[in-house]
């Protein structure tokens, strides 16, 4: 049984390297912003839905709780969220965008939409389609 491995043809190596690319193009366009990468993922799930718990936010960002915490804090900080104690639990807080925080979305959605479709543009709109729909269903593993 062989076990030939080839980087040109690892899925893993593939998806690595442009998830690194893109990653580093965005990350770039945020800090224009005064933000980071890190922050991205939590104010996506907010723009989508707001007074949500911070395990509900980690868990549609599938990013670790303690990590979610840093990164509430520092949206915090930033004047972009805030915490409101939970009406049904003692224990937790439900999670608000500021208008600030609000503000922003029409702001910043453009940058990933520019990025993908930078990187996309190479590739026929059905290969694109497919691409999308393939990795969804890999995603759905997750």
């Amino acid at each position: 049984m062989s076990h030939d491995f080839d980087r040109q043809t690892s899925f893993g190596w593939l998806i690595n390297v442009l998830a690194l690319d893109a990653s580093k193009l965005f990350d770039k366009e945020l800090k224009k912003h005064g933000l980071t990468l890190a922050l991205w993922p939590t104010l996506m799930c907010l723009w989508e839905e707001e007074g949500v718990t911070q395990r509900d936010i980690a868990k549609k960002s599938k990013v670790e709780n303690s990590t979610t915490t840093r990164t509430l804090d520092k949206l915090e900080k930033l004047g972009l969220v805030e915490r409101q104690a939970d009406p049904t639990s003692r224990r937790s807080f439900r999670i608000y965008l500021t208008d600030e925080g609000r503000a922003l979305k029409n702001e910043l959605i453009p940058i990933p939409a520019g990025v993908n479709k930078q990187y996309l543009s190479v590739l026929e709109s059905s290969e694109q389609k497919e691409l999308i729909r393939l990795l969804q269903k890999l995603v759905s593993q997750v």
